[in-house]
């Protein structure tokens, strides 16, 4: 208690002005908060048939503990832990943590219920048990972040002082640019938000939308400045006023956290409550919603983006889990063995008592504890939990491999494959990209629709049942294997509109209502262009960062320089070789007028478009662009732009014109990629454009009068 009434009294520190007896009382009450230790969806199934996805372990730590050192850094003196799916293996270890000891400063109150079915069941339980007296943190067990939101909660009480029912709850966004890997594309919003008092009028959702509609009402709101924002990642982390129990009490449609913002932004002048937003530059926040996320977070932490939340911390205070740390972000825990040969190149985490054999190699991955790992073994972005046995000759590519597992001998699992629970793969086996094996046969999921809400009472039954499954497929999991292949959800049962969920995130359906001038002009691009799901590739990432990097310089009016210090910075982080540094920016600059404009343009309009952006930039160019092979592997990226946009060949020869005459490329290097750079039909026939060729014949003409005046 001494903690507690510490933390309060510096809260207070510093402050003269006199309080009245309302805004004292708000103040003494310890900050309070509800933790959701479940999704209420099947996105990770079958690895939550076995285990609740809040105790899936992150860079072998459980999930709900980073959720609750967030909380309880953030000041939370009192948190409620609301558990359904397997709420006993969540109290378990809840009883076992430093968080249920007399010590911690965060007192923890499991509360567990097989009734609830969505956040609205819970906060209509928190409402009618009267649990909450102040304004809380409303929160996910499976959020990792170390965001300081006490601006926000001080901004929030400051506007609920002038009037209590007015601001209901303020959502924390973080500055991120659009395909910025740690942005979950499904969780990508529009926001209309008052530029003044940060009041939120229009939130919306863009995953799968070709267009956009604002109603007109907002722009009528007596706001006299506005900001539609697309730069924002939602780090699921909500400050609530008490009301927002008491409204979803009163609106049993209310189901998620988006059907209340979607319900008090329709209702907003008939009930007169507000939403409002804090966004912040600084600090780490994401929500593990799919393995894509999971991926991209373990990566974050084992990069330290997370700080001071990092593997040799050991903040959950466990036996065995400390760590050495050492350069490249290489961690071992006590006990960890090191064949001759093997190498571990960066960003690697090994948990206690785990032996890897000889000539290994290892990148950008987490070992959990007690596992083997036999010789000449090839695992990048690996994620291996705890008493996973992995034979010789076997490699593993941004794969999951569960407890209990057996990998046999000559195993290759392809990119986003998952091994659920005690599975047996191999020998001498190659799982295609997206298997997922478990030991429970999909037969299991259309017997038992409902089995995600079962009571833990329920469990022990529902698991009898895999003893009267078929004989495992000696062609699916090799001939030693124990498994069963999970196929994915239909789609013609998705959970949320045209969306389909499977464990690697979203897959998007068909837009059928779209009308057909969206469907040609944005249904053609390429994968990785803007309005398809990011890739979690590195080089994807940074194509995405140097956009939206000269995007701001245009808008604020920054100088070349300073551009050229932020690209360098991206490159440093991305790992971000200079030739691709210098395609990507080509291939940016190209792309430019069609994220203006659209993929409608004429070569015309495109020509008009660019060249003025091609002048801004060039000092950029010319920073990369020096050595002969500098000035081809530009021409390669702009040829492979146009290969692309056959329609706007036009356009390239006054491409080559400018580049020529802003001294970005030479001469001699444009002549040598004509001459020998085809490598196709299309290449080919690319060179025969009559545009081109009279370039060509004007740069030799050039050539021979700067020669002959010689």
């Amino acid at each position: 208690m001494a903690g507690r009434t510490a933390k309060q009294s510096r809260s207070g520190a510093g402050n003269s002005v006199r309080k009245g007896p309302t805004e004292q009382e708000d103040e003494e009450l310890p900050l309070q908060a509800v933790l959701i230790a479940d999704s209420f969806n099947r996105r990770f199934f079958p690895i939550t048939k076995d285990q609740p996805r809040a105790l899936l372990p992150l860079a072998n730590v459980s999930m709900i503990d980073y959720t609750l050192e967030f909380l309880t850094s953030t000041g939370v003196q009192e948190t409620f832990i609301f558990c359904c799916w397997m709420s006993n293996k969540i109290k378990d270890h809840l009883l076992k943590s430093k968080w249920c000891r007399p010590t911690s400063p965060n007192t923890v109150h499991i509360i567990t219920s097989d009734l609830y079915r969505s956040l609205g069941d819970v906060l209509r339980d928190v409402d009618a048990k009267a649990l909450i007296r102040s304004d809380f943190v409303l929160v996910y067990g499976d959020v990792v972040s170390n965001i300081d939101v006490t601006q926000a909660l001080q901004e929030h009480r400051q506007r609920r002082k002038f009037d209590k029912n007015i601001s209901v709850m303020t959502m924390i966004f973080k500055e991120s640019s659009p395909g910025h890997k740690s942005r979950c594309g499904e969780d990508d919003v529009m926001v209309v938000m008052d530029s003044k008092s940060k009041r939120v009028l229009h939130y919306q959702k863009t995953q799968g939308l070709r267009k956009l509609q604002f109603p007109m009402n907002i722009f009528h709101s007596g706001s006299e400045e506005y900001e539609i924002r697309h730069d924002l990642l939602d780090c699921h982390i909500s400050i609530c006023s008490p009301q927002v129990a008491q409204l979803f009490t009163d609106n049993f449609d209310y189901q998620t956290r988006n059907d209340f913002v979607r319900g008090i932004l329709v209702n907003e002048e008939i009930l007169g409550n507000q939403i409002h937003m804090h966004v912040t530059k600084d600090g780490y926040g994401a929500r593990v919603s799919n393995m894509l996320m999971y991926d991209a977070v373990s990566s974050d932490m084992i990069r330290r983006w997370v700080y001071p939340l990092t593997p040799e911390a050991n903040f959950s205070d466990q036996e065995g889990q400390r760590c050495t740390h050492s350069r490249h972000n290489v961690y071992r825990g006590p006990g960890v063995s090191l064949g001759h040969g093997s190498q571990m190149e960066e960003n690697v985490l090994i948990g206690r008592d785990t032996s890897i054999g000889a000539n290994c190699f290892i990148s950008n991955s987490v070992i959990g504890a007690n596992c083997s790992i036999g010789n000449n073994v090839v695992l990048d972005r690996a994620y291996i939990w705890s008493n996973v046995n992995v034979a010789s000759n076997v490699e593993v590519h941004q794969s999951v491999i569960c407890d209990g597992v057996a990998v046999k001998e000559g195993v290759t699992l392809k990119d986003q494959c998952v091994l659920a629970f005690n599975v047996v793969v191999g020998p001498n086996l190659t799982l295609s990209e997206g298997t997922v094996v478990s030991m429970h046969h999909p037969d299991e999921e259309e017997e038992d629709d409902d089995d995600e809400f079962l009571s833990d009472d329920a469990e022990t039954g529902h698991s009898k049942g895999v003893t009267k499954q078929k004989a495992f497929n000696p062609a699916e999991v090799g001939t030693e294997g124990k498994g069963y292949i999970w196929k994915n959800p239909s789609l013609d049962d998705t959970e949320e509109d045209e969306l389909a969920q499977c464990l690697w995130g979203l897959v998007l359906n068909a837009d059928l209502e779209s009308d057909s001038e969206s469907e040609a002009s944005e249904g053609s691009q390429e994968p990785g262009s803007r309005g398809m799901s990011p890739e979690l590739d590195d080089v994807k990432v940074f194509q995405a960062e140097v956009q939206g990097t000269l995007q701001r310089g245009l808008e604020e009016n920054i100088g070349c320089d300073n551009l050229v210090l932020e690209i360098n910075s991206l490159k440093y982080a991305y790992n971000i070789t200079l030739k691709e540094v210098m395609q990507i920016l080509m291939r940016v600059v190209l792309e430019y007028p069609f994220y203006q404009q659209g993929a409608q343009l004429t070569a015309a309009q495109y020509t008009a478009l660019l060249l003025p952006l091609l002048k801004i930039w060039a000092p950029v160019f010319k920073n990369y662009v020096k050595r002969a092979q500098d000035h081809l592997d530009c021409l390669t990226s702009m040829e492979e732009f146009f290969l692309e946009h056959e329609g706007h060949w036009a356009a390239l020869v006054k491409v080559l014109m400018n580049t020529y005459q802003l001294e970005i490329l030479e001469e001699d290097a444009i002549m040598r990629w004509f001459s020998q750079g085809a490598t196709s039909d299309k290449s080919r026939q690319l060179r025969k454009n009559q545009g081109l060729l009279k370039f060509i014949q004007w740069l030799e003409e050039a050539e021979e009068s700067s020669e002959g005046d010689e």
